[in-house]
């Protein structure tokens, strides 16, 4: 179970964690954190800082956020660190007024991998403010709850068009036998994502009848890493090992920064 956490480095309060569930407006990025160290370590920060300027329109310094991250990361184990950042003053009538968001920094233990291949089933859903890591995550949460109800893993986003977007807290591409194929629908570009995309892959368009030509899927996050997926609705992939294994090994070996 995560910990309570702490905001602005000191342990947080009942009443300030009761204002960030009351209102749920905030912005927040989620990374491993491994004897001090994190892949994407800029990326994420600046995901924050850029996330801070969307949302409550004021700066956010990354290096008071790294120290923080500093503090609550321990030194003899892997963890997942959350990095929410919110305003506990937040008027529920005037949201315009809230200009001094604070950073709340909570971890659990790090989960781990590799995880078996996982089934998602495919809904259709667009995430307000995609391009935003917010913490509004009913939408995401109850299309998950609904694809568990129906005996998936999870649920696999479709835009508006009808295109492959993203799944619930992650991304996802393919394998087409050829390429790497990640699809091209708005979704957050998430970090994992950014760090594993090579030239050599292609972005395009993937609907839900082209799932039957890709070989293999993957899904992709800070947390869980590369995880293979094994169906999506009543396809079932052959799979891709050559693939599977040079993902893993690319994001293995991408050097992590000291926080």
């Amino acid at each position: 179970m995560p910990e309570p956490g702490h905001l602005d480095g000191r342990p947080v309060t009942g009443a300030e964690l009761q204002a960030l569930a009351m209102t749920n407006y905030g912005h927040f990025t989620t990374f491993r954190v491994e004897g001090g160290r994190v892949r994407g370590l800029a990326l994420h920060l600046d995901r924050l800082v850029r996330d801070c300027r969307a949302t409550f329109g004021v700066p956010l310094d990354p290096d008071r956020v790294r120290e923080l991250v500093r503090r609550a990361a321990p030194a003899d184990r892997a963890c997942t660190i959350r990095v929410t950042v919110f305003d506990p003053d937040l008027d529920l009538g005037h949201p315009a007024r809230a200009r001094s968001p604070r950073v709340l920094v909570t971890r659990r233990p790090a989960g781990t991998a590799p995880l078996p291949p996982m089934t998602a089933g495919t809904v259709a859903h667009v995430r307000d403010s995609p391009q935003i890591k917010s913490t509004g995550l009913f939408g995401a949460l109850r299309r998950r709850r609904e694809a568990q109800l129906l005996g998936y893993d999870d649920a696999l986003f479709t835009d508006g068009a009808g295109f492959v977007s993203e799944g619930a807290t992650w991304n996802v591409c393919f394998s087409d036998g050829a390429h790497v194929v990640w699809p091209d629908a708005p979704c957050l570009p998430g970090v994992t994502m950014r760090l594993l995309r090579r030239p050599s892959h292609r972005v395009a368009p993937v609907s839900p009848a082209d799932l039957a030509t890709m070989r293999a899927a993957f899904a992709t996050n800070a947390a869980i890493g590369v995880r293979e997926i094994g169906r999506i609705d009543d396809v079932v992939f052959a799979g891709d090992r050559r693939v599977l294994d040079e993902l893993r090994a690319a994001y293995h070996d991408i050097e992590p920064d000291a926080l």
